[in-house]
C-alpha cells in the first residue's frame, strides 16, 4: 500500500474523468490533485510537492508531449505516467522517448483502473530508486573529492618534509670539511630531492595515480643542476622531453635513475668542471619510453672500474629491475651515452576510473 503522503497531479481536460481518477486512487491512499490544462499543471509542478504526474495526451490547445518537453528542462521534475485514448503505438513510443516512465491506454471498466494503479506504483517506486541512486552518487562524489583533497594535502606535507630534510643535509654538507663526505651528502640530498619533487608533482596533479613524467624530470634535472653547481661543479644540463604520463610508482624509479646518471656525469664526465649533459625523454615507434642521458666527457662504456663507492650503480640497477629493463651504454667517439628503454606496459599500465 502506498504511503498516504504520496501526492499525484492529474492533468486532463476531462473533469468527469478527473473525479473518477481521484476516487480510484483515493481508495488506495493517494492524494490526487486535478487540473484541467497544461499551464495550470506546469504551474502546480513548479510549486513543488508533487510525487508523480498522470498526464493526458490530448489537452486541447497543447498535447501531453508538449508538457513533457517543458518538464525536461525542469530539474528534479516528478515522474510521468502518460495516458491517452489512442491505442497507436507511435504515441507511446514518443511519450517514452520524451521522458514518460510508463504509458496507459484509456479503456472502460476495471482494466483502466488496474493498469493505471500498476503504472503509478511502478513510477513511484522507480522515482524512489532513482532518487536513492542520485543521492548515493552524490555521496560517492563528495567522498571522492574529500579523499583527493586529503591525499593532495598528504603529498604537500610529505614534499615539505622532504624539502626540510634536504635543507638539513645541505647544511650538514656545508659544515663538513672532508671533500668525500661533502660529495656523499650532496648525492644524498639529490636523492631526497628526486622523491620530494615527485610528491610535489602529485600535489598539483588532477590524478594522483599518474604523473606527467616530462614535467617531473624537468623539475628534477633543474634542481640537480642547481644543487651540484652550488657544490662547485658547473656542467650545463639540457633537457628535452615528450609529454608522457606514467604511474606514480614507476615515476619514482625513473626519477632515481635520472638522478644517479646525471650525478655521475656531473662528477666524472668533465674533470675540469665544464661541459654539457643532455637528458632526453621520448617514445619510439613501438610506443616504448626511451630515456637518454649523454655527455661529451672522458667517457665510460659501462665496463671497467667504477669511481666512487658504487652505490649509485647499485641504485640504478635496482630501479631498472623494478621497471623490467636494463641500462645500455651506447658506443660513441667520446663521452658516455646511457639509454634506458622501458616497454609501454611497464610505464603506464592500465589506469582505470
Amino acid at each position: 500500500m502506498p504511503n498516504s503522503t504520496t501526492t499525484v497531479l492529474y492533468i486532463d481536460d476531462d473533469a468527469a474523468l478527473g473525479r473518477l481518477v481521484q476516487r480510484i486512487l483515493g481508495r488506495r491512499h493517494y492524494v490526487v490533485e486535478h487540473v484541467l490544462d497544461a499551464a495550470a499543471g506546469l504551474a502546480r509542478i513548479g510549486q513543488g510537492g508533487i510525487d508523480v504526474v498522470i498526464l493526458d495526451h490530448d489537452l486541447g490547445t497543447m498535447s501531453g508531449l508538449d508538457v513533457l518537453a517543458q518538464l525536461g528542462g525542469i530539474e528534479n521534475s516528478p515522474p510521468v505516467v502518460y495516458v491517452t485514448a489512442s491505442s497507436e503505438l507511435s504515441i507511446a513510443v514518443q511519450a517514452l522517448k520524451a521522458g514518460a516512465i510508463d504509458y496507459v491506454v484509456k479503456t472502460i471498466g476495471e482494466d483502466f483502473e488496474i493498469l493505471l494503479v500498476s503504472a503509478l506504483e511502478h513510477s513511484v517506486e522507480r522515482a524512489r530508486l532513482m532518487r536513492a541512486k542520485e543521492s548515493a552518487e552524490r555521496e560517492v562524489r563528495a567522498a571522492r573529492d574529500r579523499a583527493i583533497v586529503l591525499l593532495a594535502e598528504v603529498n604537500h606535507r610529505v614534499a615539505n618534509s622532504l624539502s626540510l630534510v634536504s635543507s638539513l643535509v645541505r647544511m650538514q654538507a656545508s659544515a663538513v670539511r672532508d671533500a668525500g663526505a661533502r660529495a656523499a651528502l650532496a648525492e644524498t640530498q639529490a636523492r631526497i630531492t628526486a622523491i620530494g619533487n615527485l610528491h610535489r608533482s602529485l600535489y598539483t596533479s588532477d590524478d594522483v595515480r599518474t604523473v606527467d613524467l616530462s614535467a617531473y624530470l624537468e623539475s628534477l634535472v633543474g634542481e640537480l643542476g642547481q644543487s651540484m653547481s652550488s657544490a662547485g661543479r658547473t656542467p650545463t644540463i639540457r633537457f628535452e622531453a615528450t609529454p608522457i604520463l606514467t604511474k606514480t610508482d614507476k615515476a619514482v624509479s625513473i626519477g632515481m635513475i635520472v638522478t644517479e646518471l646525471v650525478t655521475n656525469a656531473i662528477k666524472y664526465a668533465y674533470p675540469d668542471g665544464e661541459g654539457e649533459i643532455r637528458v632526453s625523454l621520448s617514445r619510439d615507434a613501438e610506443g616504448a619510453t626511451v630515456l637518454v642521458v649523454a655527455d661529451d666527457g672522458i667517457g665510460w662504456s659501462g665496463q671497467g672500474p667504477i669511481s666512487g663507492t658504487g652505490l649509485g650503480g647499485k641504485i640504478i640497477g635496482a630501479m631498472a629491475r623494478s621497471l623490467a629493463t636494463t641500462i645500455a651504454y651506447a658506443q660513441q667517439p667520446k663521452g658516455t651515452r646511457a639509454v634506458v628503454k622501458i616497454a609501454s606496459e611497464s610505464v603506464a599500465g592500465a589506469v582505470s576510473d
